[in-house]
């Protein structure tokens, strides 16, 4: 669809083409079936990076960093909304609604930022692919990582990618649940006073900072509601799911199941790993989370956790980084065009190259991929923040002002985050690549 003609003018009702307080709510059965971006979001983001880092977050912390749960919700609702908001009320995709009001370079520009951001995460989920291989037989990561690529290829070269990603991506998301739960039961649960304490008391932990930046740009990015708008392109939504409550629950959907599976892996290292002051350097200390239930089936199963979790988010990543890179220089988006199989595969590559030139340990960069993931919010959040404050998107109707707020409350705590932690950290984050 081509979007350089339309112009955002006159009242909501006028271009929405109906009256918003009209629109009748979806009963829960209706709104189950209109779910459907939010799962391959919640697939993309639960890869190995994200498994890595709640690992740390629990082993590394305990309890006292379960606070961060509390801004990533809303963080996660927040973006995912206001970029729904913001697609529906322009009647144009994110990327496309900066190009609409800043011009082509910066909508470039952002499509940039998030392509890098993407394909940061993508190392990381090529690493962690390897990595769940060799838990599982041993072998050679890079070997383990090749497989997968080639079980990738495979799968970009079939049709309907879109429901055969949101399927098999809900299956792996289900597992995953499954299993980290057993082990919460396993282990008898949480300390509860001492997991109270730690989400009642919202300080940042000694020397903290830099994975609490990789957990929260892992868990709560503005690059989901981004992508989360072109998917429901792919979903076929129409206006009215914004204001039917259907957008609603998919960004819900989207930011609890991630909630649930991430914090159930920082309360598994809280309980197994960080009484025993274990952190988290190699893959096989990623098994040891799942041995008080598995015993020595713990690293075969873990394996195949993060080998499910790495194959559903590198199928789905990789796709969100050309789509929006593409959607920046306004060019073709659809996940079966051409030109997306084809930046997918050179992406791949090219990240593969990079995971096999480094020499440190396969867990480092996966965590040094998710710290490097946080340069999408800065940029392309600001460009959100002063969109969805303009006056013109509500003719006619109440502003979503609470909505407005928290959006650039939440803005402002990811920059800061960022800020602070890349700028604490930079040399240190540099020399991993180098040496």
């Amino acid at each position: 669809m081509a979007y350089e003609n339309i112009k955002v003018e006159g009242t909501v009702q006028e271009r929405l083409g109906f009256e918003p307080s009209s629109v009748k709510h979806l009963s829960a059965k209706e709104l189950l079936r209109k779910v459907g971006p939010g799962i391959i979001l919640t697939g993309i983001v639960i890869g190995p990076g994200n498994i890595t880092t709640s690992a740390m977050m629990g082993s590394n912390y305990g309890y006292s960093m379960m606070w961060i749960l509390i801004p990533i919700i809303l963080m996660g609702i927040t973006f995912t909304m206001s970029a729904y908001r913001i697609s529906i009320m322009t009647g144009m995709p994110i990327l496309h609604a900066i190009r609409h009001y800043y011009g082509g370079f910066a909508s470039a520009f952002c499509g940039v930022a998030l392509f890098l951001s993407c394909f940061f995460f993508t190392l990381g989920n090529i690493t962690g692919t390897g990595a769940g291989i060799n838990l599982i037989f041993g072998i050679p990561w890079k070997l383990g990582a090749l497989i997968m690529l080639a079980v990738l290829a495979f799968c970009y070269m079939t049709k309907g990618v879109y429901s055969k990603v949101e399927k098999g991506i809900l299956i792996c998301i289900i597992a995953m649940i499954l299993a980290f739960y057993a082990t919460l039961v396993a282990t008898g649960g949480p300390a509860w006073g001492q997991f109270g304490y730690g989400l009642s008391h919202w300080k940042f932990a000694d020397k903290s900072l830099t994975t609490a930046l990789a957990y929260v740009s892992t868990n709560a990015a503005v690059t989901a509601g981004i992508y989360g708008s072109y998917l429901g392109l792919e979903k076929k939504w129409k206006k009215e799911d914004l204001f039917n409550g259907a957008m609603r629950a998919d960004a819900i959907t989207h930011i609890l199941s991630v909630v649930l599976i991430s914090g159930a892996i920082v309360l598994v290292g809280a309980i197994v790993l960080h009484p025993n002051h274990i952190a988290i350097k190699t893959p096989t200390q990623l098994g040891d989370l799942l041995r008080p239930f598995l015993g020595n089936a713990a690293p075969i199963v873990m394996g195949i956790a993060i080998v499910g979790a790495g194959f559903s988010s590198l199928l789905g990543n990789t796709q969100r980084g050309m789509v929006l890179f593409q959607a920046g220089i306004n060019r073709e988006t659809g996940l079966e065009s051409k030109p997306i199989r084809i930046g997918c595969a050179l992406s791949l590559i090219a990240a593969t190259i990079i995971c096999f030139i480094y020499g440190g340990s396969p867990t480092q960069l996966i965590f040094i991929a998710n710290v490097a993931t946080s340069i999408a919010t800065p940029v392309a959040g600001l460009f959100m923040v002063l969109i969805i404050w303009k006056k013109e998107l509500y003719a006619g109707i109440k502003a979503p002002r609470l909505l407005q707020i928290a959006m650039t409350i939440c803005y402002l705590f990811a920059l800061y985050m960022t800020v602070i932690a890349l700028q604490k950290h930079l040399a240190t984050f540099i020399g991993f690549f180098k040496g």
